[in-house]
């Protein structure tokens, strides 16, 4: 003879999944605190080093280092935000010869990816679009979390041929090299 299970364990149970369900909803969301980050650029012209910032930029973080697969980020820059401290040179970064902005003003990092490496360390793995072209890249970064707070930092090589960066006398790595070095300093809290 078999017995019929419980009703009110069955509902229990159910009950249970429920709340792990809820409990669990995917990576915590992530509000970037703009005063306290900051994404750079550095580089040389002529041989002396130059130093960028972009003013505006936007970033969504759905991130948990405990679900990785579930972690996501976007992070859209406004071309025309690029400064520099030298006014003729910000001037020109938004024009056809650099940025394009009028047709581009937005580039975009999407990531498809991440990867743990230990101690506080790891990469994101994503796609730059930049000028018009789509292209992949590899974000190092660490992460330092601690209670609600986030402290991201990262360095990426961007090589500017590859988007259509400089164009007519700076189309070669002469006066300015091909490499340009971006730096992401990041300072988010939990969203609830």
């Amino acid at each position: 003879m078999f017995r019929r299970p419980h009703s009110l364990a069955l509902m229990a149970a159910a009950a249970f999944a429920g709340l792990a369900a809820q409990a669990w909803a995917g990576p915590s969301l992530w509000t970037v605190d703009k005063a306290a980050s900051k994404l750079g650029f550095r580089s040389t012209f002529a041989g002396q080093p130059v130093e960028g910032v972009f003013k505006r930029w936007d970033a969504q973080i759905s991130f948990d280092p405990k679900a990785l697969g579930a972690s996501k980020a976007v992070v859209s820059v406004d071309m025309t935000s690029a400064a520099t401290g030298d006014s003729g040179r910000d001037q020109a970064l938004p024009t056809r010869d650099w940025f394009d902005a009028v047709r581009f003003p937005r580039a975009t990092f999407t990531t498809a990816g991440f990867k743990e490496l230990g101690g506080g360390r790891y990469q994101a793995q994503g796609v730059l679009s930049l000028r018009g072209v789509s292209r992949p890249v590899t974000l190092p970064f660490t992460l330092a979390v601690t209670g609600e707070v986030a402290k991201m930092t990262g360095v990426l090589s961007v090589n500017r041929s590859l988007f259509g960066v400089g164009q007519g006398q700076f189309k070669s790595a002469e006066t300015v090299p091909f490499d340009v070095t971006v730096n992401v300093a990041l300072t988010a809290r939990r969203a609830h």
